[in-house]
């Protein structure tokens, strides 16, 4: 049995983690750490899982934690990158839920995320844990960087068009809808009912945190990939809804095989039948990002629909799979749930 700890699980990524894990058949969760809910039943902050688990928020110690086999960490920026050394020294593995390590470059990441980093040594080693693209590199891996939500929606909708060559990669568009849980659990005035019930809004168009991310990637695909990235709030608590476009080098492409033959044996991408529209709700609780490529009205241009759940294939249910192929368990251990409508 697998024994893991979660670091920081009192927001909305800890509390999946937590419904993920309690009912995965090979995990014994040891720890799960909060300062200030520490002594606390999980359940009193987590209704949802009464009955599920005894365990009790603690303090969260090198001591403890290092007799865990994996740590996850839930935690906002800047705090995995402080005990990632001595956990892995320690021969614990790692998989960070924020931004510490998905940036290759310590400068950049210090720009986007206005800190120094405290152990730029390890951002060559940690792999990018998007299974789709690194899965062989992430079973080997001490040090995982979960993908931010946007990412994976992005990247899974542009990757095989880049990966063929039959768009131009300079001019990239993603158009991309998040539900307000991608805020986190802090209160903050934009995401109150009052002012996020029946609006919508696009958000920093200036740059967002993620597109350095999504560049990175895009780029180790096809190195001249250009990218404008404008995320919106939507009105809605799951899901993300990116429409990407870009332009066709030639219009007589099977753009539906294409992305069929790209995702086929991928448990965790589903690609639609010509013509269909995916909707954010039928991945609502799922692992499952949803994909829907369309030659429309312009013969020049593609469009593709990605639909993820933001919490789940953009968070906590991607660093399970990460765990799994890690660990050399099934991929899709404790990740069968079906999503819930309505």
């Amino acid at each position: 049995m697998l024994k893991v700890g979660i670091v920081g699980a009192t927001g909305y990524t800890g509390v999946e983690l937590l419904r993920l894990l309690l009912d995965h058949p090979d995990v014994r969760i040891v720890t799960v750490t909060s300062r200030t809910e520490a002594g606390r039943p999980l359940e009193a902050l987590f209704p949802n899982l009464r009955g599920w688990s005894t365990l009790r928020f603690e303090a969260p110690s090198t001591e403890r934690l290092g007799t865990c086999d994996l740590v996850f960490f839930a935690t906002p920026n800047g705090t995995a990158m402080q005990w990632a050394p001595e956990l892995l020294d320690a021969g614990v593995r790692v998989i960070d839920l924020a931004a510490d390590f998905r940036l290759k470059d310590a400068a950049e990441w210090s720009r986007w995320y206005g800190m120094e980093h405290a152990c730029p040594q390890l951002l060559a080693e940690a792999v990018y844990g998007l299974p789709e693209i690194n899965r062989e590199a992430i079973r080997s891996a001490r040090l995982v960087a979960n993908p931010g939500c946007y990412p994976t929606a992005v990247i899974l909708g542009l990757l095989p068009l880049l990966e063929a060559g039959v768009v131009r990669a300079g001019s990239l568009i993603a158009d991309a809808k998040s539900g307000v849980s991608g805020a986190g659990r802090k209160a903050q005035r934009h995401t109150l009912l009052a002012e996020a019930g029946e609006n919508f809004q696009a958000y920093a168009v200036d740059g967002h945190r993620h597109l350095p991310e999504i560049t990175q990637t895009l780029r180790e695909v096809s190195p001249e990939a250009g990218l404008t990235f404008v995320p919106h709030l939507l009105p809605m608590i799951r899901g993300i809804h990116a429409t990407l476009y870009a332009e066709l080098r030639e219009a007589r492409v099977d753009l539906h095989a294409l992305y069929r033959e790209r995702y086929a044996g991928e448990p965790f991408v589903d690609v639609l039948d010509p013509g269909a529209h995916p909707q954010t709700r039928s991945v609502r609780g799922t692992n499952l990002c949803r994909i829907a490529v369309h030659h429309p009205q312009e013969a020049g241009r593609v469009v593709v629909l990605s639909v993820i759940d933001n919490l789940v294939k953009g968070a906590a249910g991607q660093a399970v799979h990460n765990m799994n192929l890690m660990f050399g368990l099934d991929e899709r251990a404790g990740l069968h749930a079906i999503a819930v409508l309505p």
